[in-house]
């Protein structure tokens, strides 16, 4: 980002020169972007996995470059769509070891959601495409581009001579968006080793609320994740043939999903809001500074109206309160055309994102005993079961007041020449928590 001369002139002399060296090599590093999108690392496809190896080695040779010390640690296989495929090893890594420093674990990671043309993308999703001055690829923000940002600034820091004020280590994995198996594990090995002389972590893998003003996460959500099995004849049926006849799986389902959320995103499970902790002033006072325009963001998503009218209550409906959301029905006949065909089991899956105050274990068996109750209600014959996918994950907060806010935010306002604004994040990054016991 070119800086004017009223802005360089306020700036220190060793990062005026930073900030022209990544000016002026602006064309190489979208060219390295462009090099590390092409890599199709969908972790979630196990015809995929190759592409995830691919590119944690790719990226250990970039941090090699930068004259870091690095390993690639091997965490094993796993079963996926009845296929045994590697899991893509982690990256650790080590630049700089001076005592007299401290030290930033910095955490990202390379693989990607899976994405097709036919998903609604203007241009083939793998393929960084340049269109009004902006970049569209898979992972240029989600965390590609990211962990390119560190790689670069650590360039143009050695390449014009300016000493490092920190020791860096560096954390990067190919299963973020599956779940990230085998990090926990590995990383709770490695504490008294590799983190020993950890003094902070940073995480870039959170998002600007729209294009103009940066963001500073102080939160993110936890998550648990359910299904709701139902399972009916010992086959699929024509419904032709056996309509009207037996109890419908499918039909159990609907009833089931039907009373988890009403129309206006409100939870219907009752106690689940229990434990969320009360908004207070000082909190109040940094959704109000939030530069958010509910408008333009209902028109960039493509929605037609937004559950909540105000800034303020769509911000904390989506980041302080929790939310349950439909994802899908496995079983049921999804293909283009028509068929008519009774499932003999379906799976219905939803997840619960949670908010601090809340324990996942508490909401799982809150969520059970709810769904066993509306479904004794159903007196159907058919056979449910709820299924939990893993313990769920805790949220993630921190005090957006202290020391380390301030420093981001002097260091943010210096590059965007704007103040940052708070924020927390809807989504979830479960290796947050993991981060921080392991380096305290």
């Amino acid at each position: 980002m070119s800086k004017s001369k009223k802005q360089q002139n306020s700036l220190p002399i060793q990062l005026v020169k930073i900030f022209s060296y990544i000016d002026e090599n602006e064309k190489t590093f979208v060219k390295t972007l462009s090099n590390a999108v092409s890599i199709k690392s969908v972790s979630a496809d196990p015809d995929l996995r190759n592409d995830v190896v691919k590119m944690m080695k790719w990226a250990d040779v970039k941090l090699q470059g930068l004259g870091a010390t690095t390993e690639l640690c091997d965490i094993g296989v796993q079963v996926l769509n009845d296929k045994t495929v590697p899991l893509p090893p982690i990256l650790l890594g080590t630049l700089g070891n001076d005592p007299k420093k401290n030290t930033i674990c910095l955490y990202g990671h390379l693989d990607v959601q899976p994405a097709d043309i036919s998903d609604g993308w203007d241009s083939e999703p793998f393929i960084l495409t340049e269109r009004n001055n902006k970049l569209y690829g898979r992972g240029s923000t989600d965390d590609k581009g990211p962990v390119l940002g560190w790689f670069h600034a650590i360039e143009a820091f050695q390449n014009t001579g300016t000493d490092l004020p920190v020791n860096l280590k560096f954390v990067f994995e190919g299963m973020e968006e599956s779940g990230s198996i085998g990090l926990d594990e590995l990383l709770v090995k490695k504490k008294n080793t590799f983190f020993n002389d950890v003094d902070y972590v940073c995480i870039s893998d959170s998002y600007w609320l729209g294009t103009e003003k940066p963001c500073l996460t102080y939160g993110l959500r936890g998550m648990c994740c359910f299904g709701v099995e139902i399972e009916g004849s010992s086959k699929d049926l024509h419904s032709g043939m056996y309509g009207g006849t037996v109890y419908e799986a499918m039909s159990d389902l609907i009833y089931v999903l039907n009373q988890l959320v009403d129309v206006k995103g409100n939870i219907l499970i009752p106690n689940i809001n229990e434990d969320v902790e009360p908004l207070n002033e000082k909190e109040k006072e940094l959704y109000d500074k939030i530069e958010f325009d509910v408008d333009t963001y209902i028109k960039e998503i493509g929605a037609t109206k937004p559950l909540q009218e105000t800034k303020e209550q769509l911000l904390m409906s989506n980041w302080r309160y929790p939310s349950l959301s439909i994802h899908g029905i496995e079983g049921g006949f999804s293909g283009p055309g028509f068929k008519t065909v009774i499932p003999r089991k379906v799976i219905g899956k939803f997840s619960i994102r949670l908010v601090p105050n809340q324990e996942p274990l508490k909401i799982t068996e809150i969520v059970k005993s709810y769904i066993q109750s509306i479904w004794e209600k159903r007196q159907s014959p058919n056979k449910l079961k709820v299924i939990t996918e893993g313990d769920g994950g805790n949220c993630w907060m921190t005090d957006p007041f202290n020391p380390h806010y301030l420093a981001a935010h002097k260091a943010t306002e210096s590059v965007y020449n704007i103040e940052p604004d708070y924020t927390r994040g809807g989504g979830s990054i479960p290796v947050t928590l993991t981060l921080q016991v392991c380096h305290l």
